[in-house]
């Protein structure tokens, strides 16, 4: 079983449902370790996004996530538009141009977290989004390894995400602006890390309510 385009798409508009549903979330949590507009600013690149792709009509994995990269990054303020961009981005390049299967997802997930961390040169264990990608890839990994198609690798991935952001709360940040806080960035919880697992878990929703091809 694998994921497709209309997965894809399934994916960008229940994370632009879901970034909107934790919008003030978001800007509280970012308020307090941050500059308070990680919620507004998800928000509105997810929403443009959405509008980019019914437009487009694209049709692959790719051509969705190459559209969805472009739209954050113009749309997107803060570090968070060239961050998720850049994930989009070389995710796009991993989809190559047909449907994914178990470990065509796991390539999908390392090259955004590749992007990630070639973009913003933090490691796990920093109180960043890599903190929720990193566990998230581990998870993916061995699922695939494991015979899993897509549907559940996808699953695997947002289940690990949800616990590596849950995990960044007693960390001490040092990436960032969070850094600048030093040991008062402990007992919160990283915002980008928090879009992460919900970004991912929306990726494996859409896997289960469409159907995987």
């Amino acid at each position: 079983m694998s994921v497709d385009a209309a997965w894809a798409l399934r994916w960008i508009e229940a994370s632009a449902a879901t970034v909107a549903q934790n919008r003030d979330y978001l800007v509280d949590l970012d308020r307090a370790i941050g500059d308070g507009d990680h919620g507004e600013n998800m928000d509105r690149g997810f929403t443009a996004a959405v509008a980019a792709l019914r437009e487009a009509q694209p049709g692959t994995v790719a051509e969705v996530l190459k559209l969805v990269a472009k739209t954050l990054m113009s749309t997107v303020g803060g570090a968070a538009g060239p961050l998720y961009g850049t994930a989009f981005l070389r995710a796009s390049k991993a989809a190559g141009g047909g449907d994914l299967d178990g470990a065509g997802v796991v390539a999908l997930i390392e090259a955004a977290l590749g992007g990630i961390q070639a973009r913003g040169k933090a490691t796990a264990g920093e109180k960043t989004m890599v903190d929720a990608w990193t566990p998230a890839l581990e998870a993916a990994r061995a699922a695939a390894e494991g015979g899993a198609d897509a549907a559940d690798v996808l699953d695997a991935a947002a289940t690990a995400a949800e616990a590596g952001a849950a995990a960044t709360k007693p960390l001490r940040a040092t990436k960032g602006r969070a850094s600048y806080l030093g040991e008062r960035s402990i007992g919160h919880l990283d915002p980008g890390a928090v879009s992460t697992s919900l970004i991912l878990r929306a990726a494996a929703r859409a896997a289960t309510e469409g159907g995987a091809a």
